[in-house]
């Protein structure tokens, strides 16, 4: 009998200083101060949301926002957080605005608790739309899915709009993830006051727990930015797809939930998902329009 691995997961939601246009000390005190609490919770691997060093600057099209993107290798809030999780001996996966030539990216990258910087993803599907103008800094990302094997398990980690899509959920899966994590900044539509995406938003991630029987777990940010309610309401599922925490759409604050890996290994390969699939079906998956 293989002996049993616990992993214990944190999410981070937070209100972000919107202030901090130049000087992201502010926010990045605040995250570090969540990781810590966590860290002291019993956290082994801690998710901050979707670009926490200041606002969320994609809601309009400003070509100064460009500044704040750095180079992976000498970029502060990477190096800081490579430190703290070091010291905590913690798995952080830290989303960041990068530089790499002249090419930007809405980046991740995956901290392990010796402080290495295990990879970076650079977010797959990147949206376009009022309030959510990311294709005006953003290339789409060229990394291909990525599972990192972490000091904890192996985590899979999308960013935002990438937890809509369910080939990002299975790609992540069929590589050996543990968990699938998703940092966030989502909240109202500036042009729909009355439209709130938050139950479909979580149902979407929900579907994935359920038809990859794995854990999955999201981070949000809260609070008002311009025109920009963000509705938190980040949450953890379980392989079943039942929420074991959630914060609500105003409140900052850590989550927890711990799971047993091996459990869920043979909760997946009972149910018979991945044992049923047929690959050689799905190449109509591979077309933009359906036409093979």
């Amino acid at each position: 009998m293989s002996k049993s691995q616990s992993l214990t997961i944190a999410v981070i939601q937070a209100a972000l200083d919107v202030d901090a246009t130049t000087d992201a000390a502010t926010n990045i005190a605040k995250i570090t101060d969540f990781v810590l609490k966590a860290s002291d919770r019993g956290a082994q691997v801690i998710l901050p949301p979707e670009l926490f060093e200041g606002a969320y600057f994609c809601r309009e099209e400003r070509d100064r926002f460009f500044d704040w993107a750095h180079p992976v290798a000498d970029h502060p809030t990477v190096k800081h957080f490579q430190s703290l999780a070091q010291k905590l001996k913690v798995v952080i996966p830290i989303s960041f605005f990068e530089r790499a030539g002249q090419a930007y990216y809405n980046s991740l990258a995956t901290i392990d608790a010796n402080g290495e910087v295990l990879g970076i993803y650079r977010k797959s599907h990147i949206p376009d739309g009022p309030g959510y103008e990311e294709k005006f800094y953003f290339r789409p990302g060229n990394t291909g899915f990525k599972v990192w094997q972490t000091a904890f398990g192996k985590i899979g980690v999308g960013i935002c709009w990438d937890q809509w899509f369910p080939e990002c959920a299975r790609a992540m899966a069929l590589m050996g993830a543990d968990v699938l994590l998703y940092p966030t900044a989502i909240g109202s539509e500036p042009e729909e006051p009355d439209l709130n995406t938050k139950d479909p938003w979580q149902r979407a991630m929900i579907g994935h727990a359920v038809s990859n029987v794995i854990p999955v777990a999201a981070a949000n940010r809260v609070g008002k930015e311009g025109s920009q309610i963000f509705y938190g309401h980040s949450f953890i599922a379980n392989h079943r797809g039942d929420k074991v925490a959630e914060l609500n759409a105003t409140e900052e604050g850590i989550l927890l939930a711990q799971f047993d890996l091996e459990t869920i290994r043979r909760n997946r390969a009972s149910f018979g998902f991945f044992r049923d699939r047929r690959p050689e079906l799905y190449n109509i998956l591979t077309t933009a329009d359906g036409e093979l």
